[in-house]
């Protein structure tokens, strides 16, 4: 039965001969994984891992999730596709659950098919509404691969597009363990804030449209702003008639103990973006708005495979599994068992730096004397637990912090076993 596969070496051949080199891979020795099933993964010799990294982020109600598999492929034996032009009803029943659940007066939404062309569509509607034409962006944020999201992602490692879009400022963003202005999260003065506002008025032509931001950073490193940071961030915008569109991609969904994480921060954005999780593994993405904002946008358009019943059914059913099974609750409480225990590793291995994030989606720096960027011993945890059956992830500018976003159906058992094997790996590297 298992000899079907081709294997990890056949892949890697082919990878090369017939895909665009720019995609890459993690590990010296890649399995070749076959199989989901819920918070486990399977390779081609039918050895288990415990995911922690759930696709970035995607999988949060777990591989092959039969409840929401189910009703997913009875919608494709129905009805697959028609695009917009035609009336279907998962479509609009899923907008009218999404106005329920997003923040504060956010009821109207637009689908497309991936992240980012939500935040490439939701820059767009900035511009519609205020009729400016700049951006704000946040050092270290990522917003997606299209010349404009790539132009406003703030990791150099991204920023492939050689001529990026101009009309586009940079700001600092919250990374306290880094700071630049010496502050520590407790005595934080928000200096990054006001760097803002500085930069409104001293870099930009005054045209801004709207700022981009990531409640927390996910590829930027796990960055986790001070709880009173979107608040004041927001107070700064207004003055200016600025609009904030938070991108929620990887932190939507019951992923940090709240289904959105700017929920965490009191703040109403003005337009917010979603994808990955929504999905749960089926392609769907949407920005979300209120209605004064909305109406600006009235010009045709459409997104082909946006919305369509089958992503928009397998969306109903993420949100019915979230809500029943408190999968937000869920990710907080194994949120802080998990921090707890990175917590308790960095206070007995140095190289841990810093162990930040919210629910579960954790992230710990690794370093070495002065806070240099262990890059290589971070390949080398990401292998040694590999080796033992778990899979994360690494991130920051310098791909030196361990994350950890797993499935939200994990147990405090698979916990325990993450620390007890990232513990024998920091023992062994430090020996």
């Amino acid at each position: 039965m298992l000899n079907r596969y081709i294997g990890p070496d056949k892949i890697l051949e082919k990878k090369k001969e017939y895909l665009i080199p720019c995609s890459y891979h993690f590990y010296h020795h890649p399995p070749q994984i076959v199989k989901g099933d819920m918070q486990y993964l399977y390779d081609s010799e039918g050895k288990r891992y415990i995911d922690f990294f759930a696709g970035v982020s995607v999988m949060n109600c777990g591989h092959c999730n039969p409840e929401i598999l189910e009703k997913t492929i009875d919608q494709m034996k129905t009805l697959q596709h028609t695009t917009t032009i035609y009336l279907t009803q998962p479509i609009v029943d899923l907008a009218e659950k999404l106005a329920h659940l997003t923040p504060g007066n956010l009821k109207r939404t637009f689908f497309c098919g991936t992240g980012t062309e939500a935040n490439e569509g939701a820059l767009l509607l900035a511009k519609l509404h205020t009729k400016k034409s700049e951006f704000l962006s946040m050092y270290n944020g990522l917003h997606g691969r299209t010349h404009l999201t790539m132009s406003v992602t703030g990791l150099g490692m991204w920023r492939t597009d050689p001529n990026p879009a101009g009309g586009i400022s940079f700001v600092p963003n919250p990374y306290c363990y880094r700071c630049p202005y010496k502050s520590s999260s407790e005595e934080c003065g928000l200096e990054c804030v006001s760097q803002v506002e500085a930069v409104i008025k001293k870099t930009t032509s005054g045209n801004v449209a709207a700022m981009i931001a990531e409640p927390i950073q996910g590829n930027g490193g796990i960055i986790t702003p001070p709880l009173h940071y979107f608040k004041a961030l927001k107070e700064v915008l207004h003055k200016y008639g600025i609009l904030l569109v938070i991108d929620e991609i990887q932190t939507g969904f019951a992923r940090t103990g709240k289904m959105f994480a700017i929920e965490h921060y009191g703040v109403e954005p003005d337009v917010m973006t979603m994808a990955k999780a929504l999905g749960n593994g089926v392609p769907i993405a949407a920005y979300t708005t209120t209605d004064e904002i909305a109406s600006s946008f009235t010009r045709p358009s459409a997104s082909t495979l946006g919305g369509n019943p089958v992503s928009a059914t397998a969306g109903i059913a993420v949100l019915e599994y979230i809500e029943e099974n408190k999968l937000c609750q869920r990710a907080e409480n194994l949120g802080k068992k998990l921090k707890q225990g990175l917590i308790e590793l960095k206070e007995k291995y140095k190289m841990i730096g810093d162990v930040r994030g919210m629910g579960l989606m954790i992230g710990a720096e690794l370093v070495r004397e002065g806070k240099e960027p262990a890059v290589k011993e971070t390949d080398l945890i990401l292998e040694f637990l590999k080796d033992k059956g778990i899979l994360i992830g690494k991130n920051g500018a310098d791909r030196n912090v361990l994350a950890f976003q797993p499935p939200l159906v994990i147990t405090e058992e698979d916990v325990a076993a993450l620390l007890y094997h990232l513990d024998e790996a920091l023992k062994k590297i430090k020996g």
